[in-house]
């Protein structure tokens, strides 16, 4: 009688699949990462960039020393290579148009939600269920740990980057986010440190050089007055 074959994976196999890494490697991305515009960071991240399909949180130490000018690299390849929609959701303060535009991201492509409380997440989870959007961008400070919950799994079923904005306060605490950054510095210099990721864990933080478009002293805002207004997330694009 012929000899039965398992069927049964074998280690090797097992450690070849994308969802497997070993405790002292970074993990192997599913899809492929958007780069961040920053070599030594994208070095330090699985997928070789910003991962698709995952809540990414951003703590910075205080508003305002360079957070979003991190992400702008990313956002703008998404805005004009792949003419993505970005939907950026409860800015704490007016975007300022121009700073944006100076920092390559097409504006013909942005979307503003300017809802409170709840329905931030809510915006969040219609966006990240619309096609075409490329990447939702949320300052959510007092979000909670199941609403977290949600969109992580929202992001994951969407393959869209998710970028969420809470206090540094925040770093103690238990969170579903594959990917976490501690921010610090001033000035052109950015601190990040790597609290979470899918892999070993990171040495030391990384100085990372930004450029901050019209050199504003608020992270890319300007007076309400002033400030050119994006397009509303009501329209029809992503409804």
């Amino acid at each position: 009688m012929a000899a039965l074959v398992s069927s049964s994976p074998t280690l090797s196999q097992v450690l070849d699949r994308a969802d497997v890494w070993r405790g002292d490697t970074l993990a192997r991305a599913p899809l492929p990462g958007v780069p961040t515009g920053f070599a030594e960071l994208d070095c330090e991240l699985p997928g070789g960039g910003w991962p698709r399909g995952g809540l990414i949180e951003i703590l910075p130490v205080h508003r305002g020393i360079g957070e979003l000018s991190l992400l702008l690299p990313a956002l703008a390849r998404l805005s004009t290579d792949e003419l993505s929609w970005l939907v950026c959701v409860a800015p704490p303060h007016p975007l300022h148009a121009p700073a944006l535009q100076a920092g390559g991201i097409a504006l013909s492509r942005l979307l503003v939600a300017s809802a409170p409380g709840r329905d931030a997440v809510w915006a969040c989870e219609r966006s990240l269920a619309a096609d075409g959007v490329g990447a939702v961008v949320a300052w959510l400070p007092e979000v909670q740990a199941t609403s977290l919950r949600r969109l992580q799994l929202a992001a994951e079923r969407s393959g869209t980057l998710l970028f969420v904005f809470r206090p540094a306060a925040c770093a103690s605490q238990s969170s579903p986010a594959p990917l976490r950054l501690l921010l610090d510095g001033e000035g052109e210099q950015l601190s990040v440190r790597l609290l979470k990721r899918r892999g070993g864990a990171q040495p030391a933080p990384l100085s990372i050089a930004i450029q901050r478009p019209l050199r504003l002293s608020h992270a890319l805002a300007c007076p309400a007055s002033t400030a050119p207004v994006a397009r509303s997330l009501s329209r029809p694009a992503i409804a």
